[in-house]
């Protein structure tokens, strides 16, 4: 069994890893099996910087052959280095699943000896639980860039999700700080396992990741704009279906270099990316709308607000008659706000006090929308930016708990873009 140093040791390393969300699989259990993985989401507990640690979140080896200057796993990095074997990871599991500690596993691993080694261990591992153990519940997996083609599809059939990370968000960066790895070993197993996943669905086989795939990129670690980013997101989205990009800000793990931030990128501007990404989602925008390429998100406000401001010609639009696609392009006002208007508005003309009871955030949406041809927002965009900006600044944005007063959870739920 896994003693508790290894143990701490590989879970330690494995936490720089954000990209483990575990939506969107439906894998059932079996009359013999253990566990299941329903579509709705498997149980999710929260830290309180909001990270997922109900899936055990753990590393098979941390002995690297790389030596990429951002990673604390890296080869030249003085830390203590521990590996398990596909065995005590399926031991490990079980043992903590039985306990209700977790929900499901997320599963990988620093370059072992070679990509081809270290996923064979990974192979190994998923299809143990699996056929062995009788493990039905939710696996994400880390694919390896650069093993062998044959071993990445094989993974996909027993596993739930799996990602490769892009790690830097241009070739040149990755060359500078990563020079053992490249963008074509990465991109392509995600583009086979892109066209395999297109495949198993049209044969309708649900067995093959049906979570998808998902990536990460550290953000900070090289000088990339944010519209660099954005773009590459939008890309990556397009080419390969992915179902998530995830965004790590960086956290200094070299004191050696130059080449490196001394200092942490915080939070902030990667909350900024994760706002632009769910516009690139669910709400129609492309990326040439939101940024340029050579610029950077603006930090005082979210980048639905930071649009308007920049395109007030097509404001303030007409509540009661203006179509659902504009509608949720005006800040304050999401998808559950925009379906209730144009429902409401078939049986009668809507006022002011009819979206502060649909719960539309109205210290945004006031200043980009008429009621009956009525304005009450601010007419000069430079006042118009600073209520947006103090407006944010006050908003009680706290971690709900099973204990929150109702008056708490209320203003942090009515809260939309």
């Amino acid at each position: 069994m896994l003693d508790e140093q290894r143990l701490k040791i590989l879970t330690e390393s494995a936490k720089y890893d954000v990209s483990c969300s575990s939506s969107g699989s439906d894998r059932r259990n079996t009359a013999k099996g253990t566990g299941n993985a329903a579509m709705c989401g498997i149980c999710h507990s929260f830290t309180q910087d909001g990270r997922c640690v109900s899936l055990l979140k753990i590393l098979l080896s941390n002995r690297c052959v790389y030596d990429c200057l951002y990673c604390v796993n890296r080869r030249s990095n003085d830390v203590p280095r521990a590996s398990a074997s596909p065995d005590e990871i399926c031991r490990l599991v079980m043992s903590f699943y039985r306990r209700n500690y977790i929900e499901g596993l997320f599963l990988s691993s620093a370059i072992e000896k070679s990509p081809d080694h270290t996923m064979e261990l990974l192979l190994e591992t998923v299809v143990r639980l699996r056929k062995l153990y009788g493990f039905n519940g939710y696996i994400h997996l880390k694919g390896i860039p650069g093993a062998d083609e044959l071993m990445l599809k094989r993974a996909g059939g027993y596993v739930d999700r799996m990602s490769f990370n892009i790690e830097l968000p241009s070739e040149k960066s990755l060359k500078l700080l990563a020079p053992q790895k490249s963008k074509k070993a990465i991109l392509t197993p995600m583009s086979d396992m892109a066209a395999e996943y297109v495949a198993a669905k049209a044969e309708k086989n649900k067995l093959f990741l049906p979570a998808g795939q998902t990536t990460q990129m550290i953000v900070g670690a090289s000088p990339e704009h944010d519209g660099a980013i954005i773009r590459l997101t939008e890309g990556l989205y397009k080419k390969f279906a992915l179902k998530r990009v995830y965004f790590s800000s960086y956290v200094p793990t070299n004191t050696n270099t130059d080449l490196l931030p001394t200092a942490p990128v915080g939070l902030l501007r990667e909350h900024r990316l994760y706002q632009a990404d769910w516009l690139l989602r669910f709400y129609g925008f492309s990326a040439s709308e939101i940024l340029s390429e050579n610029e950077d998100l603006d930090v005082t406000v979210d980048p639905k607000c930071a649009w308007a401001l920049k395109h007030m010609e097509q404001f303030p639009v007409e509540v009661n008659s203006a179509p659902p696609e504009m509608l949720v392009r005006v800040p304050g006002i999401g998808f559950i706000t925009a379906n209730k208007i144009v429902r409401a508005r078939k049986f009668s003309r809507l006022d002011f006090n009819d979206l502060y009871k649909m719960r539309v955030v109205m210290k945004r949406a006031v200043h980009f929308i008429t009621c009956n041809g009525k304005f009450s927002g601010q007419p000069h965009l430079q006042s118009v930016k600073n209520l947006l900006v103090l407006a944010e600044n006050s908003t009680n944005a706290v971690q709900l708990s099973m204990f929150s007063s109702p008056e708490i959870s209320t203003s942090v739920i009515g809260g939309q873009l």
